[in-house]
């Protein structure tokens, strides 16, 4: 065995742990967060695992929890001997008690109180931003209704319900048999703790015994919710890239504190629980390539246009350039370089707008890309050719990842100049201001001085840190231009809308 893992199950939520390489005394340092419920069996499983080169898994040990027995609001140190293996795990545990999840009738909604609202409100206001950091705050939904969906049935008809997931949330509507418009009227309630996640509305058709069949599905971005209004959402397919058939009305209430969200912007995103693995696909491959050759083709395009600036290809071009480095060099200071970064943020924000909807036309154009044929997984005899077959999907599939890693890396960065989630531009902006008041007011001796004893003090100050890159937090919660294109509303066909239908029933 060459690598190791740890995988940890509480009921049906599991988590994986990052591979390391194999030694005695590895350090995962990784944080897992789970949902535990007081009446239900509080036994965590977990499972240290091996793998070899070949990537075969095998075993290693394992250790029980028992969750019930753990103080609440402390953080329990436990060394738990492995069984079966040599060594121990070392874990800390904290038990938090929290907001849950909540289901109810129309006619009882929490914020439809006017009390009960001002109450909530109020613990979230900005008074409040220094207290429970994790509670950032809530979100209510309304599934209402949906219509014209597609006939999973023999009968002509289907037998709907709709699935609502917000992180490692997932709440579900009852079924309403028989029906292509059902009207559900339930009122969901979900605790926010990042207020950057994506609420993921799916409809299936209930099918029994065997798994349900996809009807639809939408996705929502939290802050892109316009409050108390009921909207009328065209479903989406598996990928959100293309129409399905059928809408779903929603009505949606977010109230959150400002100062926890953009805290929370700068830590870690809370990890999802393990789902099957993504399959190799010549579609996404072929996807992510293109992004990456746009990406590259634009640091190409802006080396070239440097260097025609050296060459003196445009006499006009290569003087102001020349002029412009010989005052810049002559008059720099370091805070001058973040408030360059604030003019580029100003001048995106300026632009018009024609130019940001043209670039989520390319984006959709990238994406429409004929759907692939499904002939990868033919038998063969041999074991040896099986063998390498495998492999060299997994090597393709590790490329596949990386391309798309670059090229979401790249289209982040642009996004966040582009002002495509104005939170977090304008949260940039206000960190490149206070960068450029602390440069040109601070020596810069001072600011790595302070950095400096900040790292090195900080396993000292908290041994059981985590350790994370405040840009890469704050950026991974920026949208590439695949998911911009996931997130877009689709425009409703008329004939959903209200005036039409009276017309039709004159």
């Amino acid at each position: 065995m060459t690598e190791m893992f740890v995988q940890l199950k509480l009921g049906d939520q599991r988590y994986k742990s990052k591979t390391l390489v194999k030694s005695a005394n590895p350090q995962w340092r990784e944080q897992f967060d789970f949902h535990y419920f007081s009446d239900r069996m509080g036994i965590l499983d977990i499972e240290v695992w091996g793998k070899d080169s070949k990537k075969h898994e095998e075993r290693l040990g394992t250790c029980k929890v028992d969750i019930s027995a753990l103080p609440l609001k402390q953080a329990n140190c436990l060394e738990l001997p492995l069984e079966s293996c040599q060594g121990s795990l070392l874990m800390l545990i904290i038990l938090t008690p929290c907001t849950g999840v909540s289901v109810s009738d129309l006619c009882v909604c929490p914020l439809a109180d006017p009390s009960e609202r001002k109450q909530i409100t109020q613990r979230y206001c900005l008074q409040n931003s220094l207290q429970d950091m994790k509670d950032v705050g809530i979100l209510q939904v309304k599934v209402l209704k949906a219509a014209d969906l597609l006939a999973a049935d023999f009968s002509g008809k289907s037998d709907p319900f709709c699935l609502l997931e917000l992180g490692n949330d997932r709440l579900q509507t009852h079924t309403i048999y028989k029906n292509l418009n059902p009207e559900w009227n339930k009122v969901f309630t979900f605790p926010i703790k990042d207020v950057h996640d994506v609420l993921e509305v799916t409809v299936f058709d209930e099918d029994g015994d065997k798994p349900p069949d996809f009807l639809g599905k939408v996705a929502i971005p939290l802050l892109s919710i316009r409050d108390g209004q009921p909207n009328c959402y065209a479903l989406k397919n598996k990928d959100l890239e293309h129409a399905f058939k059928g809408v779903i009305y929603l009505e949606m209430d977010l109230i959150y504190n400002p100062v926890k969200a953009s805290i929370r912007t700068f830590t870690p995103r809370e990890k999802r629980f393990i789902e099957d693995s993504r399959k190799l696909s010549k579609k996404i491959l072929s996807r992510d390539v293109d992004r990456v050759k746009r990406l590259t083709m634009a640091i190409w395009n802006t080396l070239q246009f440097l260097k025609s600036c050296f060459q003196w290809e445009s006499t006009l071009r290569s003087t102001v350039a020349f002029v412009v480095f010989l005052v810049t060099v002559w008059n720099f200071e370091l805070y001058m370089l973040p408030l360059a970064l604030l003019l580029l943020f100003f001048y995106n924000f300026i632009r018009p707008i024609k130019g940001k909807a043209g670039s989520t036309q390319d984006s959709q154009e990238s994406i429409d890309i004929d759907e692939e044929e499904e002939d990868d997984d033919k038998e063969s005899e041999k074991k040896g050719l099986i063998e390498r077959i495998y492999m060299v999907q997994d090597i393709v599939s590790t490329v596949q990842n990386i391309l798309e890693e670059i090229a979401s890396f790249g289209e982040r960065i642009k996004n966040t100049f582009n002002w495509t989630v104005p939170f977090l531009s304008f949260l940039a902006c206000l960190i490149l201001a206070v960068a450029t008041v602390t440069l040109y007011l601070i020596p810069l001796r001072y600011i790595v001085l302070i950095w400096g004893i900040n790292k090195f003090t900080k396993k000292l100050r908290n041994p059981y840190a985590i350790d994370n890159n405040e840009l890469l937090d704050f950026l991974s919660r920026v949208p590439s231009d695949v998911q911009k294109v996931q997130y877009s509303e689709l425009k409703v066909c008329s004939s959903h809308s209200p005036i039409r239908k009276k017309r039709s029933a004159l």
